[in-house]
């Protein structure tokens, strides 16, 4: 040790210092020792030099690497490509693509291949098999008790109504909540498809849906709301809802054509009744966990495409759903009834809604949709 450094030894005498050498530029006079002593600290400030120059290239070339590196991302769809949800997600990527200035590509699993929509919740929240696909805000409600406000039944009065609250921003605090609590992250609000109740035998008004065994999604607000109308609601798992019809468990159910039409749900509940109960909101949405890694180049990109993508997501499935609805009668699948009625359900359901709101802390959100 000397003069406080640290010095590994080596034979200068067989590894003479170069004609350059700024010691013996500088300091012709110096003894050999000296000399050798000097070559030596020059040697390691190098060799400490290198190292950490070594150390800073690395670490700018990874970042070339991350900011370059192509991006993946998993999606999931139970449908198949004709359905409005897979198009719509189709739609997404091609956005993403087309809007975002690097390389991002998409692996998206159809017809329940990565399981059902309860699944990719957990997924989603976890970041792991789904980064993105579309929900139904009550299978969201494990995670956020108000997300299901924003697809309760009775909430829109019609599509015109409907399409200026999803594009307005007046959910926006249900979607902070949803990424707080759930670490999802809604991009951008497909939906559109109509709810009427479709089962076994005919339901065509208030006397026949006394006591009518029907699956309703797994939102507190679904069966209360059905509670409220008279029917005796229970939430089944979607994956169980055919086998449960079929054996009598329950006696329907309610959904939209395109899921009726997709999953050959009038195979068992062949009747549908117009009850028009819910126009859908169905959010595309991302795991937080994963939309927070992107650079923020492709987050924007994201963003701009979740919202054109529902909108042509909402167009598409609004316009599909009455021609669904006509083509499974045309091909004597169903038989439609009106429903007798609707009125009352409504008078019945609004203080369900205004109870459920103030629980949340949400009656100025209430008020403020209703008023649009």
């Amino acid at each position: 040790m000397r003069g406080g450094i640290q010095i590994v030894y080596r034979r200068a005498d067989t590894d003479p210092a170069p004609r350059h050498h700024p010691f013996r530029t500088y300091y012709p006079a110096l003894k050999a020792d000296e000399k050798q002593d000097l070559n030596l600290i020059w040697e390691e400030t190098m060799f400490n030099y290198s190292l950490k120059s070594m150390a800073l290239t690395a670490v700018l070339l990874s970042g070339i690497s991350a900011a370059n590196a192509d991006v993946t991302l998993r999606g999931a769809s139970m449908f198949d490509e004709e359905h409005a949800f897979t198009k719509t997600l189709r739609e997404f990527e091609r956005l993403v693509a087309e809007n975002y200035d690097g390389e991002v590509s998409f692996d998206l699993r159809l017809n329940g291949e990565l399981g059902v929509e309860s699944d990719y919740v957990t997924y989603l929240n976890q970041g792991v098999a789904v980064d993105y696909t579309i929900l139904a805000p009550s299978n969201m409600a494990v995670f956020s008790e108000s997300i299901p406000l924003m697809d309760m039944p009775f909430l829109f009065r019609d599509l015109e109504h409907w399409n200026a609250v999803l594009s307005s921003d007046a959910l926006k605090p249900l979607e902070e909540d949803l990424r707080e609590a759930a670490g999802i992250v809604i991009v951008g609000y497909h939906g559109g498809g109509v709810r009427n109740l479709a089962s076994a035998e005919p339901i065509k008004n208030m006397e026949e849906l006394a006591g009518h065994r029907m699956r309703v999604m797994g939102a507190p607000i679904q069966a209360q709301t059905f509670s409220a109308v008279g029917a005796a609601p229970s939430a089944i798992a979607y994956n169980e809802v055919y086998n449960a019809i079929q054996t009598g468990v329950i006696a329907g159910f309610e959904n939209e054509a395109a899921s009726i039409q997709n999953l050959k749900f009038y195979e068992v509940a062949p009747h549908i009744s117009l009850t028009q109960h819910t126009i859908t909101v169905r959010p595309i949405v991302m795991s937080a966990k994963i939309f927070d890694g992107l650079s923020a180049e492709l987050q924007t990109a994201i963003m701009e495409a979740g919202a054109e993508a529902g909108a042509f997501g909402r167009a598409l499935e609004s316009g599909q759903d009455g021609e669904k609805l006509q083509a499974m009668v045309d091909a004597g699948q169903i038989e439609v009834h009106e429903f007798e009625g609707r009125e009352k359900m409504l008078e019945l359901v609004q203080p369900v809604q205004d109870a459920y709101a103030a629980e949340l802390g949400a009656t100025e959100l209430l008020e403020n949709v209703r008023g649009m």
